[in-house]
């Protein structure tokens, strides 16, 4: 372990001695750093920050249910992203719609439009991918899909509704869990939004929104 550090430590002032810049930027600058003999000579020392590093191991089937989940949030987070985004223009509009007859024919019109853009892909969704999203609109709006469906088509759609996810092991009124059931979608989604891939899923978004027809 020593010889380790002592290696990483020489490793990075060669590093260094390859940038003039940063040894010295002009004749009299001095770094003064602590020494150690190695080999009968005097090398110069720098000590680093102990680190642990711990290799989390699975096993092929527990490794193959991860990947095919993180694909599934790969391919739903978008749509629930779109979904965020079409709610809080939905309820920003209604706001300004006193008139129970006129909201109720604007969610009519945006039931349609919204038909039009997502019907075909969410079909080709897999039953995995459809729980998936239903967790992530959770997720990006602070409501289950139950009471989405309940303030945008009413209450009977609603019950139908749950009642479609009941058959597919699929519960809409169920609240998204991010230090419980759904820690691992939690974990896989805020990977997601740390890494350049997040940018690719931002642009799938707008691709989605610019869909869905505003006449």
């Amino acid at each position: 372990m020593r010889h380790c550090k002592l290696t990483i430590c020489m490793f990075l002032l060669s590093l260094l001695a390859l940038n003039p810049g940063a040894s010295a930027q002009s004749g009299y600058d001095t770094i003064r750093v602590g020494a150690i003999m190695y080999n009968g000579k005097v090398m110069p020392m720098i000590l680093l920050q102990e680190m642990s590093l711990t290799a989390q191991i699975m096993d092929p089937e527990e490794r193959a249910r991860i990947n095919k989940l993180r694909n599934a949030v790969y391919a739903t987070y978008p749509y629930a992203l779109a979904a965020a985004a079409i709610l809080k223009d939905v309820n920003a509009n209604l706001d300004q719609m006193p008139d129970r007859r006129s909201r109720k024919r604007y969610l009519k019109d945006i039931d349609h439009k919204l038909d039009q853009t997502f019907k075909e892909p969410l079909k080709n969704m897999s039953i995995d991918q459809g729980h998936v999203l239903i967790k992530l609109i959770d997720r990006q709006t602070g409501q289950n899909c139950y009471s989405i469906i309940k303030e945008l088509k009413g209450g009977f759609s609603a019950v139908i509704w749950q009642s479609v996810g009941v058959v597919f092991n699929n519960n809409l009124n169920r609240d998204y869990d991010p230090e419980g059931n759904d820690k691992e979608i939690e974990n896989i989604v805020k990977d997601l939004e740390a890494s350049n891939a997040y940018r690719y899923q931002l642009y799938q978004q707008e691709a989605l929104l610019k869909k869905v027809p505003k006449k």
